[in-house]
């Protein structure tokens, strides 16, 4: 919400993904299965948290977020990508591996 987004988000120590969701959204209840399975998988690398738009209006505003559900991925304390819809966990562990944990950059490294 409002009052603990910089705390959680933008103050955290490891990269973080946030679900902005709405009440009556069916792609945002379609997503949710995703974004719980991605909180387990990168559990102690990646923080998944979600943001209700009602309880977090100020900080979605900020992070322009015009529709839900909109993902978005955050290292340190910055976005880094944004995803609006829904996508396969596939999609979503691939920006993260890339983008948030640079898995790809060890990857490549370990193929030299």
């Amino acid at each position: 919400n409002d009052k603990n987004f910089v705390a959680e988000v933008r103050n955290s120590k490891i990269p973080v993904v946030v679900d902005v969701w709405s009440d009556g959204c069916s792609p945002c209840m379609q997503l949710a299965p995703t974004i719980k399975r991605l909180a387990c998988k990168y559990d102690g690398k990646v923080k998944v948290g979600h943001l209700h738009v009602g309880a977090g209006q100020k900080s979605a505003s900020k992070l322009g977020v015009r529709g839900t559900p909109t993902t978005l991925f955050f290292k340190n304390g910055n976005v880094v990508e944004r995803v609006v819809g829904v996508r396969g966990q596939h999609y979503f562990e691939e920006i993260i591996e890339e983008d948030l944990l640079d898995l790809a950059e060890e990857k490549g490294a370990e193929a030299s």
